[in-house]
């Protein structure tokens, strides 16, 4: 029956054909399919649980093989049973429940009657479409060991029960393990050993990378293999044990790859001429395990498990107690007999633990530690295994504050390694719980590897994360691994989904994984690439960090700022080891202002990070200052191009001391005759000043002859139609106007103007026309006297363009500075100041009527701009009309000026005419009346909607953060770069568009489209900021007008105004109060977003790209108006308030 009991399958004999056929009934017995008819097909049969796949066995000719059918009853598949054809019969094949092991049950063919035939039963798994024989458990001979039943677990999908003669049950729970080498520096060829059948499959990762089931090269034994494991000591890792089926161990050293071993067998790596590069192992010996004495006889195929390899010739291993529920821990000693290829393995001790032994593990000092489970629920223990006394003995292990160390699940994967200078134990359990210790940090990691300062795990959500353990403590990890991960954070990166570490290549940057099908990728991640990288620094390995850093594309930068005071006292080493000078310029041309510790890779230890160099001298200027220095020293024909690079590289380009080099070095560097192999090119110089023409370098200095300008001409492939009429033109010219015309031709004006004001006054049209061009008005104010009349001249081209510009008070300054004085007037009375006006005026011997005709028509404008208190003053004193001067003063609130003229004229009568209709009924009291009822109505009715608006973005922002990535049968249809994008992705891509065709209007529609940018409307995308500036103005608008509020307030008062006066004042005071007691609820600490960098590299798609980029341009005008987040202060040091109204 299948899984499901819906479907039923039938092996049965074709009585004329001599076959089987396979056919499949559903459970009405209808049926489904018959196969072709199959010789020697037997009767095993099994539905796979997951799938529609039939394993069975089948007698070919010249083998036995597992064959598989789908349910068509087409054959599928085969793999062949390590027996020859007539040996074993196949009694059961067995899926276990999630189909990733198959059981054989086999047994001997028997001879005769009398015969005893041996047992056996084997585990196969599958990988790359390639069949592995992982275990195997040979029962023997025996009348109580022949097993009379076997079947997998119902509900542990690797429990596998097994029931034999004489009552004798075993139940044996299996995990899958990675055996790998662990060393710790280069020795270490990061071996990977795999169990298939009487073979070990290594692989050694530090000199390829081989996908399986092929491998470097492996080890063949005499007996199927059921466990390897590496030297536990670093400096010998690269050892190997091999515990067979028969319980003999095979002994393997590491050797060159020129071993004539036989039973070392070359794969990919070697074989048809190739040299084999690679270091292989060497049988040293094999060992034959002593009689292990029993108080009673058990049937036990494993006599020994968990073997560990603790010295070079000690060993522990696990053994059945005396009863199910105990294990015997036992120390093994290996021994040889002369120089015989056997030796044998003596037990030194046997020590009884009462309860069962479910792992043991390597401590990092000379201990060992191994683990006891009393039962099923209890809590897992650990415990220490003294291996140095003479007596063995078990003691507790406790943490550093006492506890007895407990793991509150079983683990199938654990690992000791160093946190906070304190040894703590890793364990993964089945589930994908990460235990650290006792305590839990993690529920959905499906691998995990400790290495040097880090700790590298796969999860669930298909990422593989490396965390620094430097510096972390153990109370600090659950935090580390629940804390939220943001899109550009280098210690994660997505890998392909269900991956899994195989290992990591010590003191390198790979990284291997294997996906569920059984290939292999490596990766370098990034946390891994910089660890290196700056151990090589600190180190002063140059060259082999540059590599590193240019293979795996690192912004060179950091050679500098990891450590600038080391790079700048060791540049000599640098070039030295970094040989090419092509890679000398690479390094160059990288080099930016911008400190990359701080930016873009931050070390992940704040204490380690190394300030850049300080003072007011930049970095690029530093670092090429001391590299052309060094090289200059060094050989500077070699470096000849290097030494040009760091010229032009500088903040302000050096092209003329670089040119200047090469027209000196002309005779020996560019000789024809005698070929340099450091030659430089000067197109790289020229490119690398980002110069678009390159004839424009033909004449940059003045000191260079007409050979050399031929030579960089040619070199730039140029016709000589195109430069030699320039050139001789140039030949021809006095040497000033000369270089005015090269500096002209290569746009560079300033020192153009120079050059042409040393030609002479017949020149100086030609410098009028350029300075007004290129609007040059300052530099060459300089380069003339101040009474001079070209310095006139100028100064009045200058007023002339400031007018232009409607700089009318600068224009007025020129003017009246080169004796222009109408002009200044004019400029004067367009920018209202009116006392340089009327300066001008008097310079120009105005009389009394033009003085006080100029007066009415400055105080006209200023009245417009409401500067009432300064056009009162001119008509007064130079209009001699002081009535409309009190007019003015009174519209414009200056109540106690507009008294002073009243009583200096004695015109009383204003008083009831115009000052206290002034106050009451036409606009003051009762206007600032109507002012504040609706600036507080306003103030109100933004401050209700900002926290409704603010309270709608935080639900948003939840939902957004609560969503989860596409998973379930179709989840590996979406691509990372999927064109399936959110609503809020089109929206905000809409709104960037929206932007982008605002920037190309005009200029009046882009002002205007400024305006706009912060829309009050509900909706926009930055109504917050919005109504954060609505608010701000609202505020600053009624602060300022405490003082116009004051002046009215005493005004009120002194006419005996005083219940208009106490109004106004409660209710400016009111209003006041409001505003204050609301700006901590409206300015408060998480009104500003956070910014937002853009997010690139592997982890990124097209979609979370363009999302990034809109979100920063949003975070960057937030930042543009980032006054708009600080709340407006309010004068509180000015007393407006009038006592004696209380």
């Amino acid at each position: 029956w299948r899984g499901e009991e819906d479907l039923q399958t039938y092996a049965l004999d074709s009585e004329f054909l001599g076959a089987r056929k396979v056919r499949v009934w559903n459970r009405e017995c209808v049926l489904q399919s018959t196969s072709e008819p199959v010789s020697g097909l037997e009767q095993a049969l099994c539905w796979k649980p997951s799938g529609s796949l039939i394993a069975s066995t089948q007698r070919k000719p010249n083998r036995h093989d597992v064959v598989f059918f789908e349910r068509n009853g087409l054959l599928h598949g085969e793999f062949t049973l390590p027996f020859e054809k007539e040996q074993v019969k196949v009694n059961e094949v067995l899926w276990n429940t999630d189909s990733t092991v198959l059981a054989l049950w086999l047994e001997d063919l028997q001879e005769g009657e009398n015969s005893k035939p041996n047992t056996y039963v084997q585990l196969w798994t599958v990988g790359n479409y390639h069949w592995y024989l992982k275990q195997s458990l040979h029962f023997g001979s025996d009348a109580e060991s022949q097993i009379v039943a076997l079947t997998w677990d119902p509900e542990n999908p690797y429990r596998l029960h097994v029931l034999c003669c004489g009552w004798h049950y075993l139940c044996y729970d299996w995990h899958w393990s990675t055996d790998r080498s662990a060393g710790e520096n280069c020795d270490d060829s990061a071996n990977v050993a795999v169990i298939d059948g009487d073979k070990v499959l290594v692989t050694a990762f530090r000199q390829t990378v081989i996908p399986p089931p092929m491998c470097t090269y492996h080890l063949h034994l005499d007996c199927a293999v059921n466990q390897v494991m590496f030297h536990s000591e670093p400096h010998k890792s690269n050892d190997v044990a091999v515990l067979t089926a028969d319980n003999r161990l095979s002994i393997y050293r590491s050797a060159d790859g020129t071993n004539k071993d036989p039973t070392v067998k070359l794969g990919a790596v070697g074989g048809n001429g190739f040299k084999v590069s690679v270091k292989t192992h060497q049988l040293e010996r094999t060992y034959r395990p002593n009689s292990i004495k029993r108080e009673k006889k058990e049937v036990d195929p494993l006599k020994l498990r968990l073997l560990t390899w603790v010295k070079d010739d000690t060993f522990l291993a696990v053994g059945q107690g005396t009863s199910t529920t105990q294990s015997v821990v036992y120390q093994l000693v290996t021994s040889s007999v002369g120089d015989g290829p056997e030796g044998h393995i003596n037990v030194r001790c046997a020590l009884n633990t009462h309860t069962y032994v479910h792992k043991n593990y390597i401590k990092l000092a000379k201990n060992t530690t191994y683990a006891e489970k009393p039962n099923e629920t209890a809590m897992k223990s650990v415990k220490l295994y003294k291996i140095e006394s003479t007596v063995p003995t078990v003691e507790p292990w406790r943490n550093s504050s006492g506890g007895v160390m407990q793991l509150p699940q079983p683990c199938t994967q654990t690992v000791l390694c160093i946190i906070e200078g304190e040894e703590a134990l890793l364990g993964l359990t089945e589930r994908a719980r990460f235990f650290v210790n006792d305590v839990e940090v993690g529920s959905n990691i499906t691998s995990f590897i400790p290495y040097d300062e880090f700790l590298l795990f796969t999860t669930h959500s298909h990422t593989c994360r490396c965390l620094s353990l430097r510096g972390a403590s153990l109370k600090s990890l659950p935090s580390v691994f629940s804390s939220s991960l943001t899109s550009n954070d280098e210690t994660i990166r997505k890998v392909e989904r269900g991956s899994r570490i195989i290992t990591v290549v010590p003191q390198d940057t790979k990284l291997i994984l294997q996906m569920p099908r059984g290939n292999l990728e490596t990766i370098h991640h990034r946390a891994l690439v910089l660890a290196q990288i700056r151990n090589c620094l600190d180190r002063l390995m140059f060259k082999e960090a540059f590599e590193c850093m240019r293979k795996l594309r690192i912004n060179l930068n950091l050679i500098y700022d990891h450590n600038p005071k080391v790079f700048l006292e060791n540049v000599d080493t640098f070039l030295k080891q970094i040989e090419l000078v092509n890679y000398i310029n690479l390094f160059l041309t990288e080099l930016k202002e911008e400190d990359v510790t701080k930016t873009m890779y931050p070390s992940p230890v704040s204490g380690n990070i190394t300030s850049a160099q300080g003072g007011s001298e930049k970095k690029v200027d530093s670092v090429c200052d001391a590299l052309r220095m060094a090289m200059e020293k060094l050989n500077p024909h070699r470096y000849f191009l290097s030494i040009l690079t760091c010229h032009v590289r500088k903040s302000t380009p050096e092209l003329e001391i670089a040119l200047q080099k090469v027209h000196e070095l002309r005779g020996n560097i560019f000789s024809d005759t005698s070929p340099d192999p450091g030659q430089p090119s000067p197109p790289v110089l020229f490119a690398a000043a980002k110069i678009a023409s390159s004839f424009n370098f033909l004449t940059p200095v003045w000191s260079i002859d007409s050979i050399t300008s031929m030579y960089l001409a040619t070199k730039f492939y140029k016709d000589p139609k195109e430069y030699l009429p320039f050139l001789n033109e140039l030949k021809k010219m006095e040497t000033n106007y000369q270089r005015y015309t090269i500096d002209k031709h290569l746009k560079r004006y300033k020192a153009a103007l120079r050059h042409l004001s040393k030609c002479g006054p017949e020149c100086f049209a030609e410098l009028l026309n350029l300075v007004k061009d290129q609007r040059l008005y300052n530099e060459a104010l300089q380069l003339y006297p101040a009474n001079s009349q070209e310095c006139k001249e100028i100064s009045r081209a200058y007023g002339e363009y400031l007018s232009q510009k409607q700089c009318h008070e600068q224009a007025g300054l020129i003017f009246a500075r080169c004796g222009e004085h109408g002009k200044a007037l004019d400029a004067f009375v367009g920018s209202s100041s009116w006392q340089q006006a009327l300066c001008m005026a008097v310079q120009l011997q105005y009389t009394e009527d033009k003085l006080a005709s100029l007066a009415r028509t400055m105080s006209g404008k200023l009245g417009d701009q409401r500067r009432y208190s300064e056009a009162a003053v001119l008509l007064e004193q130079y209009a001699q009309d002081y009535e409309e001067a009190i007019t003015l003063l009174l519209e414009g609130g200056a109540w106690e000026d507009a008294l002073r003229l009243i009583y200096k004229y004695n015109r009383l009568d204003i008083l009831e005419t115009n000052l206290k209709p002034a106050l009451l009924e036409d606009a003051a009291q009762n206007n600032h009346m109507l002012f504040l009822e609706s600036q507080k109505t306003t103030f109100l009715r933004h401050k209700t909607r900002l926290a409704v608006v603010r309270e709608l973005k935080e639900k948003v922002q939840q939902e957004l953060l609560d969503e989860e990535a596409p998973d379930g049968p179709e989840a590996d249809l979406f691509s990372e770069a999927s064109s399936v994008v959110t609503g809020s992705a089109v929206s905000s891509t809409k709104y960037s568009h929206s932007n982008s065709r605002i920037s190309a209007r005009s200029s009046k529609n882009r002002r205007k489209a400024e305006r706009k940018k912060h829309s009050l409307k509900e909706g926009s995308p930055l109504e917050d900021v919005a109504l954060l500036e609505a608010l701000g103005e609202i505020m600053r608008a009624v602060d300022k007008l405490t003082e116009e509020v004051h002046r009215l307030l005493k005004a009120l008062v002194l006419f005996a105004y005083d219940a208009q006066a106490l109004e106004l004042q409660q209710a400016l005071e009111e209003t006041l109060h409001l505003m204050e007691k609301s700006i901590p609820e409206i300015w408060n600490a998480g009104s500003q977003q956070a910014s937002a960098t853009p997010v690139l590299g592997p982890n990124s798609t097209a979609n979370s790209i363009m999302a990034s980029y809109q979100q920063q341009r949003t975070s960057l005008q937030l930042q543009q108006d980032a006054e708009l987040f600080i709340p407006p202060k309010l004068n509180k040091n000015f007393k407006w308030k009038l006592n004696l109204l209380h």
